[in-house]
């Protein structure tokens, strides 16, 4: 895995989160499988609260609970943040839970098998 080069798990993390695509999420937990650490979702949380003072921007608004809760709403500043910047990617928020979930997921087990 070549792409994940970073030596703490919070830059793996860093790794996989920026390459989530625009108008898609995942989950907490599938960036934890992902990385062969699948009972680590809180530790990804925590990279995700600790992203914000990174020097390289991390689309942390594109991650998400493993129901499309936006449980980490809180560590935007702005507790509507993270919607605004979801649904500037024209993804659906209603009552803190991402729309059509299933449709925007992205899991990165399999969209980076490649690597």
């Amino acid at each position: 895995m070549e792409a994940f080069t970073g030596d703490s798990f919070f830059e793996k993390v860093y790794d996989v989160v920026r390459l989530i695509p625009s108008g898609r999420v995942t989950s907490y937990g599938a960036i934890a499988r992902f990385l062969g650490s699948g009972g680590s979702a809180r530790m990804v949380g925590w990279a995700m609260n600790s992203s914000h003072s990174q020097l390289n921007e991390i689309p942390a608004h594109r991650v998400v609970n493993r129901i499309g809760m936006l449980s980490g709403k809180h560590h935007f500043g702005n507790p509507d943040f993270m919607q605004k910047l979801l649904e500037n990617e024209n993804i659906k928020v209603e009552n803190d839970q991402i729309v059509d979930f299933d449709s925007v997921f992205w899991d990165p087990g399999k969209e980076l098998e490649t690597f």
